[in-house]
């Protein structure tokens, strides 16, 4: 059910755009929009996020912004609940907040508690890179009296060392870059 194939999975990648430069000099943006835009990729990376960790998890939480929109297929091809961890301020009523900092500078996220105590949640993103959003979000879960089941992302930027900050033995990773 969860299953992509090696070649639906290739042509997603295939998908992804790096655009030097954005959102600062030296920064270098992974543009998903284009794999986002197209069904049958989407559903493929989708499925691959999710599959090591079937039936171990009770719902997924989606970092903003583009982990919201991986996350929210990925909910529904398994049939649980979603919920997003965001930016500081966009929620209605912010559960908790965890400050982090990132490759170009800080940031607050925010999570509200609309599931039951005790929850195993997996944590989707769309790129781990330096590990910092991640690692927040996941404090943040834990904090709120989540269990974290597992963390899934899109694709890492290896060179960037993210996944030994993250220190994570249940990431998986769809893609390197």
């Amino acid at each position: 059910m969860y299953e992509a194939t090696a070649p639906a999975l290739a042509r997603a990648q295939s998908l992804i755009r790096s655009i030097p430069d954005h959102p600062e000099p030296g920064i270098v943006f992974r543009d998903v929009m284009p794999l986002l835009a197209d069904g049958p990729a989407l559903h493929a990376t989708a499925a691959a996020l999710i599959a090591p960790f079937a039936d171990s998890f009770d719902a997924i939480a989606g970092v903003e912004a583009r982990g919201f929109l991986l996350a929210g297929v990925a909910a529904g091809l398994c049939g649980c609940g979603l919920v997003p961890i965001r930016k500081a301020g966009k929620l209605p009523r912010p559960a908790g907040h965890q400050e982090y900092t990132l490759e170009y500078g800080s940031a607050t996220i925010e999570m509200q508690t609309d599931l039951p105590a005790g929850s195993r949640i997996l944590l989707i993103d769309d790129v781990l890179a330096t590990g910092g959003t991640l690692r927040a979000s996941r404090e943040l879960l834990q904090r709120l009296g989540y269990v974290h089941a597992g963390t899934a992302v899109l694709f890492e930027i290896a060179d960037l060392g993210g996944r030994a900050r993250l220190a994570d033995d249940t990431l998986r990773t769809v893609f390197s870059a």
